[in-house]
């Protein structure tokens, strides 16, 4: 075991010199950073770009040591994890790098939540405040003036409810706005507002009031329930990654059962090195398509 460990410290500080040597003088995080910021503005889109930049302004983004965490630990955890599966240095080395690989896939996966969080939130306020300035204003243009001047949004929503104004303006009928709006973010609590808002505009309404009352505290019940929701998942997902890695770790068992001087006499037929890397490939893909679902379910709907 010992021999085992002193044999992966060698191969890290081997890629560490590596890496040193081809920086050209700048710090390693530099240079992978750098490297890794080249292939982001090359491959990814530019929603996508926009949303990394939001969640840095909203203070979100992971720090230089927090990334380091994350590479030792997905480099490590792959390389001893499938070191216990093959027996086999070059495989485990090979594992090792994919694991890297993955880790901007996550990094894609946070931001979009974080995002999502960000804009429901947005939302939130957008359509809680726009109802409480139609009470007062008698006026869906005003009311989004009002919401607009008074600073309480962020862009993009921000920007976007002064398209919606100038929208209005310009064709003379709030039609158009709302059909951006409903396009831009489609979120139930959106539509139903703006449905209302319709209604009170184009036929009037004695009982404007009471409705927008019950709608402002429908919009309080699902922000309850969304955050309620957000808190459910975060401790499920972290039960969901223990039993991730109990799984890749059920080879331990196997080893045990079997004794594993024939565990490894196994390894030696070729289907069974197949069926080995099939449970990682599966466990693998078992555990990205939850994080998937973790991140994307944000649960505003």
């Amino acid at each position: 075991m010992l021999d085992f460990i002193v044999l992966l410290l060698i191969i890290l500080i081997i890629i560490f010199i590596w890496a040193s040597r081809s920086s050209k003088g700048e710090s390693v995080y530099k240079y992978v950073s750098g490297k890794t910021s080249f292939l982001y503005e090359k491959y990814m889109p530019y929603s996508y770009k926009e949303i990394r930049k939001k969640v840095k302004e909203l203070g979100q983004e992971y720090t230089k040591k927090q990334y380091t965490i994350q590479i030792c630990v997905f480099s490590i955890g792959a390389f001893i994890i499938t070191y216990l599966y093959f027996y086999n240095l070059i495989i485990s080395i090979v594992y090792m790098f994919i694991s890297i690989l993955v880790i901007p896939y996550l990094t894609y996966l946070r931001c979009k939540r974080i995002y999502s969080e960000y804009i429901f939130e947005q939302i939130q306020i957008y359509t809680t405040n726009t109802i409480m300035e139609f009470a007062t204003t008698q006026s869906f243009v005003k009311s989004l003036e009002g919401v607009y001047e008074s600073g309480v949004l962020e862009d993009p929503v921000r920007s976007d409810v002064k398209v919606m104004i100038d929208l209005a303006y310009e064709n003379g009928s709030i039609d158009e706005s709302i059909s951006y709006m409903n396009n831009k973010y489609d979120f139930y609590i959106v539509k139903n507002m703006h449905q209302l808002f319709t209604q009170i505009t184009n036929e009037g309404s004695r009982d404007a009031g009471e409705a927008l009352e019950n709608m402002s505290q429908d919009i309080d019940m699902l922000v309850e329930n969304v955050y309620r929701d957000r808190v459910d998942r975060a401790t499920f997902h972290k039960k969901f990654l223990q039993f991730g890695i109990v799984l890749y770790l059920m080879v331990m068992l196997v080893q045990f059962l079997l004794g594993v001087d024939t565990y490894i006499n196994m390894l030696k037929s070729w289907y069974i090195q197949v069926i080995l890397h099939l449970i990682i490939i599966i466990n693998t893909g078992f555990l990205l398509n939850g994080e998937k679902y973790y991140n994307e379910n944000v649960g505003a709907e």
